[in-house]
């Protein structure tokens, strides 16, 4: 049975394994090299601490062992990542689930950055693009996402 809690600082271990790893598994099939490290550096170790200790980012657990991390921040959804092992397995909808009643007690709307990956999960619950986005990146590469929102 899956828990989720709010992450302490005790597991940012578990929160920045969880993070590199989905990013450099799933993201290298979809991006050129540029972007998946600007991915990387973008999940750093001092945003992934400081979401911690405002008390925005929870984690799914799976029979005691982190599997998964959101980030809720205000009426974004940000850093949702399942390990790949644990993907297409129901967990990502469990903390989307969990992140939309947190939103939905203060705000109307949703709003996130979808990755290539995650796109279709996302457009299939819902959610529809409101922006599209490039960044220059190493090597001249480009991260290419979607901002997408969703009315409650």
């Amino acid at each position: 049975m899956a828990v989720i809690r709010a992450a302490k600082e005790t597991d940012f271990d578990s929160v920045k394994d969880i993070t590199q790893t989905t990013i450099w598994s799933v993201y290298p099939k979809y991006y050129p090299s540029g972007a998946v490290q600007f991915f990387s550096n973008h999940h750093s170790d001092d945003r992934i601490r400081a979401d911690i200790v405002a008390g925005i980012l929870f984690l799914i657990e799976v029979d005691g062992t982190a599997i998964g991390t959101v980030t809720v921040a205000d009426n974004e959804i940000k850093r949702l990542f399942v390990l790949p092992d644990f993907q297409r397995k129901g967990y990502g909808r469990e903390l989307m689930d969990f992140a939309k009643e947190i939103i939905r007690k203060k705000h109307d709307h949703i709003i996130l950055d979808a990755s290539l990956p995650a796109k279709q999960i996302y457009l299939k619950r819902g959610y529809v693009t409101a922006k599209y986005n490039m960044i220059e990146t190493e090597n001249g590469d480009y991260l290419c996402y979607d901002v997408m929102e969703k009315h409650l």
